[in-house]
């Protein structure tokens, strides 16, 4: 339980919880469904990058999305375990094993090529890279300050990993590394983004490197071997919540879902 269901008078009415939650930023409606996106882990592994080819900026995109992934299957690995209830145990071991997937499918985009030596230095030029552009973009002077003592403390790690890179490897770093930080990242709006892909791929899946837009065999097995035929934990929670409180926890500001079959009005 969140702080927010724990503290509902803070927060006043369902809608304004909600509203608190993703404080104006995001949208809550259904995607794709939590239990399809359990896969065959031969559908989880994705075509790497050429590390000799690959342009910086997509080996940083790589390794960040992966460290977000890895973050969150954490999460739910460690923390579900601690819930008294079956179903809130259940449901995180559910999501936890997706993440997994998604740790998988992220990783293999990494060229399985590199050395030890130059992962570790990919690696924390991507540190200074996302607190750089952590500083460079925040407004407050304070917060600046504290991602301009953690980009310092990642300099001194990236120079220690060009001096083992060129001990170890026997090359010069800016063989590896970009030349010069590549433009920062920024934090956009995200709900157009998000409706369009709702809209226009929430039945995709994997099929071997590619994708596809029907259940095929191996999903299919896949999906009998978790779940043996029983509704998923999420699918229960949710109808749970909807006998309960009588309405879908959702809060769509930009108008009614981009996916007819799933609005609440049809």
């Amino acid at each position: 339980m969140g702080w927010a269901e724990q503290f509902p008078h803070q927060l006043g009415q369902p809608s304004q919880r909600r509203r608190k939650v993703v404080d104006g930023l995001t949208e809550v409606m259904p995607g794709r469904p939590t239990y399809l996106h359990h896969r065959d882990p031969v559908d989880n592994v994705r075509e790497p990058y050429d590390r000799t080819s690959a342009a910086p900026l997509s080996k940083l995109h790589a390794l960040t999305i992966l460290a977000a992934e890895q973050q969150t299957m954490n999460f739910y690995m460690n923390v579900g375990p601690e819930y008294m209830e079956p179903i809130a145990r259940q449901l995180y071991q559910e999501i936890g094993l997706i993440e997994e997937e998604h740790v998988t499918h992220y990783e293999s985009l990494v060229d399985p090529g590199e050395s030890w030596w130059e992962m570790l230095l990919n690696h924390e030029y991507n540190e200074c890279y996302l607190y750089y552009s952590f500083m460079e973009t925040e407004s407050d002077p304070k917060v600046k300050a504290i991602w301009e003592l953690h980009l310092n403390m990642e300099l001194e790690h990236l120079r220690l990993a060009a001096e083992l890179f060129k001990k170890h490897d026997g090359r010069d770093p800016e063989e590896v590394a970009a030349p010069e930080l590549p433009t920062p990242v920024t934090f956009e709006p995200n709900k157009a983004y998000l409706r369009d892909l709702i809209a226009t791929q929430i039945d995709y899946t994997t099929l071997g490197t590619g994708y596809v837009q029907e259940a095929h065999e191996r999903f299919e097995k896949m999906q009998e071997a978790l779940m043996g035929g029983e509704k998923a934990p999420s699918e229960r929670v949710i109808e749970e919540n909807r006998a309960k409180s009588g309405e879908e926890y959702r809060l769509e500001t930009e108008g009614p879902h981009p996916v007819g079959s799933l609005r609440l009005d049809r």
